[in-house]
């Protein structure tokens, strides 16, 4: 495996002086533990509602999303009834596909429950610790709705969590490291690539996500 300084060098020749000002934005976690919990949820469910349509399509319904949603207040959207969420099936001012509108109820419920024992939803993803990111990925996946493969990430990201994300490039430049040799999605996998990520981390300061992109940057 190469070293960050290489992976940077390699970035920076491809990008030039462009290349910080490419770098994805982050919250420390000091900042992202103030976030309110409704933020989170409207942005965990956009992603969700995000996934295989083009984004600007459900950005511009968002403001209907949050009416809808009772701007993704946690608490009062884990109350809505069957009956309130086939309503929505009704509205044509919002994206209306059952499985994510189910989701947001159970994502809800999810963000309530961590809520309930780390004070909450955003303090519970401030403590976690970047060195174990897939964890997190995995708790969202299991314990959330519709947040498998890389909408856990994506949102996360969009949130401002420290994370990396296992886009095409990123991948491909892991199997060009001999890293992987496919794409991980095994828990052995994709503990093989947190190492990975955690010796680049150790070595440069770096955040993760600044990695990922860099990292990105070393194919094609």
């Amino acid at each position: 495996m190469k070293s960050y300084l290489w992976l940077y060098e390699h970035a920076l020749h491809q990008k030039g002086k462009a290349l910080d000002s490419l770098m994805p934005d982050f919250l420390p976690d000091a900042e992202l533990s103030q976030v309110p919990d409704s933020l989170l949820f409207s942005l965990m469910s956009r992603r969700i509602f995000r996934a295989g349509l083009k984004h600007s399509v459900v950005d511009a319904k968002w403001p209907a999303f949050e009416k809808a949603f009772w701007g993704f207040d946690p608490e009062k959207v884990a109350l809505m009834s069957d009956e309130q969420l086939e309503g929505l099936m009704q509205n044509d001012q919002i994206i209306r596909h059952w499985g994510k509108v189910k989701a947001a109820r159970a994502n809800a419920f999810f963000i309530c429950e961590m809520a309930e024992k780390h004070g909450s939803f955003a303090q519970w993803l401030a403590n976690w610790p970047v060195e174990n990111i897939v964890g997190l990925w995995d708790v969202l996946k299991k314990e959330g709705k519709q947040l498998g493969g890389n909408s856990g990430p994506y949102f996360l990201r969009m949130a401002g969590k420290d994370t990396f994300v296992l886009t095409d490039d990123v991948v491909g430049a892991l199997k060009a490291q001999g890293i992987v040799d496919r794409k991980p999605t095994a828990k052995r996998d994709l503990l093989i690539v947190q190492q990975a990520f955690n010796q680049w981390h150790q070595e440069s300061g770096r955040p993760m996500c600044h990695i990922s992109r860099m990292l990105s940057f070393t194919v094609g």
